[in-house]
């Protein structure tokens, strides 16, 4: 977007810290889920990482700290790009580029990883996005896919927000599939955050996340069902997760 438009989703920050209420939820409001996040996805990145919409970049910053070799950074917003660029001025080890998929995705050699957080479920044609991605994975790379899960979460707050569609593991792994990828990891997350979501803003009638529901869940909510999960594989989730690879005889040059 130009830096002077608001989209809808900056028309309804929850408190005019400058946070938008989507980034909210992987930012610093939200330090225990950003570093579950972290935490999940760390132990399937490469040494060089392309992070798909990064944002403000707060996952970025998260991926930074893993003293990667390579660091892509790509989105479509222009108020993102220029924030991302200032923040990595001198480094030789990020890169900040403009991308939109579906499309040629152009950043040089290939990467190890590729990361999307709260991405794909902004993109109608999500297939043909990965697909793309994948041409600029090494044979045997990895796209990490995190998104919002299970359609009967769907409300208000993601039509705000640009979300196209909720998936569940099943329709997810389709979608990876379909773009000849094959899935490794296909398994739902953070049921409490589900549980809680469904009560408050599909069955409670909540417009958007409140910054002192967001404070407390990330606070008492996010170590439980850490735990929880730690012991038992929850049936369904706030969140799906997704890594698959790039397999050897992929469409997805």
């Amino acid at each position: 977007m130009d830096t002077g438009a608001a989209t809808v989703a900056e028309q309804i920050e929850a408190d005019g810290s400058g946070y938008t209420i989507e980034n909210r939820l992987g930012g610093t409001a939200a330090p225990r889920y950003r570093r579950w996040q972290i935490d999940t996805v760390r132990a399937y990145c490469g040494r060089t990482v392309l992070e798909l919409g990064p944002g403000m970049g707060h996952f970025a910053a998260e991926l930074d700290e893993l003293a990667l070799d390579r660091l892509v950074l790509a989105d479509t917003e222009q108020y993102a790009l220029e924030l991302l660029r200032e923040r990595y001025a001198g480094r030789d080890d990020v890169e900040v580029v403009e991308l939109r998929v579906p499309g040629s995705v152009e950043i040089g050699d290939p990467v190890e990883t590729i990361v999307a957080m709260n991405v794909i479920e902004h993109i109608e044609d999500d297939v043909a996005a990965m697909r793309d991605l994948a041409t600029a994975l090494v044979t045997g790379g990895r796209l990490v896919i995190w998104v919002p899960g299970y359609p009967a979460l769907y409300g208000d707050f993601d039509r705000k927000v640009g979300h196209v569609r909720r998936h569940t593991p099943a329709t997810l792994r389709a979608a990876v599939e379909a773009a000849g990828l094959e899935v490794r990891v296909c398994r739902p997350i953070n049921l409490l955050g589900g549980l809680g979501w469904w009560l408050a803003v599909r069955r409670g009638g909540v417009g958007y996340p409140k910054p002192w529901l967001v404070w407390l869940y990330d606070r008492v909510g996010i170590p439980i069902t850490r735990a929880l999960e730690r012991l038992v594989r929850p049936p369904f989730g706030q969140t799906d997760f997704c890594v698959a690879v790039k397999p050897r005889s992929s469409g997805a040059r």
